[in-house]
């Protein structure tokens, strides 16, 4: 997912405690192993009781853009580490089941963050589709 966070703040982020989160764009890297849909249309409502890491973040900030690829591998944080050499990174965030430094990173401009978002995946050879979060929800999974 990319998001926007439109102010710099500091968010209690459950387990992590207080992160500070700068102003700008943010990529997210998740699995959604019991299925995309049901997972991304939780993450679009506001009205939920926060699980995950991302959960407390999407309480501030807003998914502007998700980016989807399917695939019988997990492949998350391979996403991740090739995010990892082009972004600065939050550290610890949504990656407590793995040994990931993190799956999410920063960049103060959108269009860095989505076209690195893009490219790492690509770079692992995988079938992406791109969609706009406003639009998301007309998409047939």
């Amino acid at each position: 997912m990319l998001i926007e966070l439109p102010e710099e703040q500091a968010i209690a982020v459950g387990s992590l405690g207080l992160v500070h989160f700068s102003r700008g764009y943010y990529a997210y890297v998740g699995s959604a192993l019991g299925g995309f849909k049901s997972r991304l249309n939780r993450h679009l409502r506001k009205d939920k009781i926060p699980k995950w890491h991302i959960d407390y973040l999407l309480q501030k900030a807003t998914i502007r853009s998700i980016i989807i690829c399917e695939t019988e591998e997990r492949v998350e944080c391979s996403i991740a580490q090739a995010l990892h050499r082009q972004f600065e990174a939050i550290p610890r965030f949504g990656s407590s089941d793995c040994r990931c430094p993190s799956h999410l990173f920063f960049d103060t401009r959108k269009k860095p963050i989505t076209e690195g978002s893009l490219a790492a995946v690509k770079s692992l050879s995988l079938e992406v589709r791109s969609f706009d979060a406003k639009t998301y929800r007309d998409v047939e999974a």
